[in-house]
This record gives C-alpha cells, structure tokens and sequence, in this order.
C-alpha cells in the first residue's frame, strides 16, 4: 500500500493543486515505566508508538475530504475502519456552512481531547480510555470574522458496542478572540440504549508570545448533582518555547469520581481519585527556520492516588519516563525536491 501511495505521488511530479496533500507522522520512543517501584517489564523499553498517515484535499470548489489512517494498530473483527481516525466528506455550500459526513471525532470539548496523539506524551485516564472516533455527520456555522464556529453533530456514541447501537448528541463552539483560544462543548451520549450521560467540557487555550496555557475542565453526570464537580477530568499545562527551538512544559492531570453508579462512567469509575503530575522538553532542530519535521523529546510523569479501574492506566505510585523521537513526513514537498521543483 506505501509503494502504491509513493508511485501515485510520483506520478503527480508534486503537482501544487490541493486535490492531494500526503503528510506521514512516525514516533518512536524509549519508555521506562515503574509501578509501586517496580519495573513493569512489558511497558518498558524500545518502542514504535505511532505510524500514520493523513491525506487532505479538495475535490472541487465546494467539496473537500479528509482521512487519517493508523498503520500501528491491528484491526479487531478484521474490520479495517477499526485502524481508521478519520474519512470523511466534506461540502461547503458558502463561506460560512459546511455539512460533513463519514467517520468523525466526536466533538467534545477540550485541548488534550483535541491533540493529535503523537503529541502526547502521557495524558490523564479519561483521555485513554475514551472512544473518540466514530461515524456521523456534522453541520458546522462559521462566522465572517471566523473566529467562531457552531458545530452540531449527531454520531454513534463512544460507548457503542456491536450489541448496541447508541448514539450520541454534540455541540461545539471553537472560538478565538486576542489571546484566547475556547474549545467548548455540551454533549448528551448514550451509554445504554435511551440512557444518557451528559458532558459539559470547558477547554481554555491563552498564547502570549511563546508562552502557551491549557486548562480544561471535563464535567460527567446522569444529574445534575453529578455534574457538579463529582466526576470530573482536569487537565493544565504550561509551556515556553525558547529560540524556536525548544520547548520547556510542566503539565497535570486529575481525574475523580466520586459517584455511586458505575454502568454509563466508563472512561473514570467510581472511587477514583487519581493525579499525574510531570514535566519535560522537546527539542526541534530545524525550528530556526520554523520547521516541526523533526522533534527529539523527553518527558517524566508520576500518578498517585486511587482508580477505580484496577486495569486502568493511571495508577497508584506510577512512574513514566519516555525519550524519544518524531519526524512527519510532508510527500508532496519530498516529491517536489525528488523532481527538481521548487517554490
């Protein structure tokens, strides 16, 4: 399938239209994980994170699609979407609506939520263990200005299974105004067949100079007692950029349920009470010329507290350490140095 993608791209001669933009990204890290001060021996050592790919391009003037594909992952049932993000098209009527439809990221709130995964280098336990991707369809209203835009979109729920098919009800404000950068959203998702759970997420970016700040602030209940700080995900991270090279952040996690029903909180159980606290940098030695291609990085994280998931990722007296490396690939622009053709 690579050779297949590469003899296409060859084919074009790195043509500039946007019918066609190909970006590889690849991580690879060394890991040492302990856990009660023990090592744990599976989790620790040499190993390949990440291989993707994500193809971009418009059809036509009011037609657009996007897919990203894993190629780390194995399909579970043989079914090959199991390994796919993202697929989906888009349609652009005006400048300011735009219905999308195929395989999605349910739009829930949040900045850690919203990373590409390669960029994480540990996250709190209800990123790892909510379903992200899945199927449906989106309307999404932008501003003239553009610097807001209303997405409404039904999708299958995170918590669907095989045996059931749930669904769930999202909506989501991106906007950006000076410094401040919201990803906002109110979602209502099924977590048993006409059983709802709803997610209130309030994600917060600031970006002074190089100086960026993340906090966000996930809320989960079936009430609205629930809702009210009881089982909720907070996550922060600060980070400065020194000489366009290199990245300094100190980050934080926390993660709490504190009710009694276990069946629709399947990302954080009841009884947890858990925190990661941590750090690192990461090193881009192209960056005097503003290029991310190539990153070095290293980060440490240690968790304590309880979870409520015995065989969660978060735990009790838990230590991370990863080092590591990432390049993204660019096809077209590698084409075009191939072929002799430049800006």
């Amino acid at each position: 399938m690579l050779a297949l993608l590469f003899w296409g791209t060859g084919r074009m001669k790195a043509q500039e239209s946007d019918l066609f933009k190909l970006q590889f990204d690849v991580r690879m890290d060394y890991i040492h994980e302990q856990l009660s001060g023990e090592k744990v021996d599976e989790a620790s050592g040499l190993k390949g994170r990440y291989l993707m790919f994500r193809l971009d391009g418009k059809i036509s003037s009011k037609f657009s699609y996007s897919w990203r594909q894993r190629l780390n992952k194995v399909a579970s049932d043989q079914n090959f979407f199991d390994l796919t993000d993202w697929l989906q098209l888009n349609y652009s009527p005006t400048q300011n609506w735009t219905l999308s439809a195929g395989k999605q990221v349910v739009q829930i709130g949040g900045w850690e939520y919203d990373a590409n995964p390669i960029d994480l280098f540990f996250a709190s336990e209800f990123w790892n263990n909510i379903n992200c991707f899945q199927f449906g369809a989106s309307v999404t209203y932008t501003t003239n200005s553009g610097n807001d835009a209303l997405t409404v979109q039904a999708s299958q729920s995170p918590f669907d299974t095989r045996a059931d098919d749930l669904y769930g009800y999202n909506l989501l404000w991106n906007g950006k105004h000076g410094c401040f950068h919201a990803l906002y959203s109110l979602n209502f998702l099924e977590y048993a067949p006409s059983s709802y759970i709803c997610y209130l997420t309030l994600g917060n970016r600031f970006q002074v100079g190089d100086l960026l700040i993340d906090a966000d602030l996930h809320m989960r209940g079936t009430s609205a007692e629930e809702l009210a700080f009881k089982n909720i995900s907070a996550m922060g991270q600060v980070g400065y950029l020194i000489a366009k090279r290199v990245n300094l952040f100190a980050r934080a996690t926390y993660d709490v349920n504190r009710t009694s029903t276990g069946a629709p909180n399947l990302t954080v159980l009841p009884g947890t009470d858990m925190t990661r606290l941590g750090g690192g940098l990461e090193y881009y030695p192209l960056g005097g010329r503003g290029d991310r291609s190539l990153r070095l990085h290293a980060a440490y994280a240690y968790s304590f507290g309880r979870n409520g998931n015995s065989a969660g990722v978060v735990l009790d007296q838990s230590s991370y350490l990863t080092v590591g490396l990432t390049w993204r690939i660019d096809v077209i622009q590698v084409t075009k140095k191939l072929f002799g053709r430049h800006e």
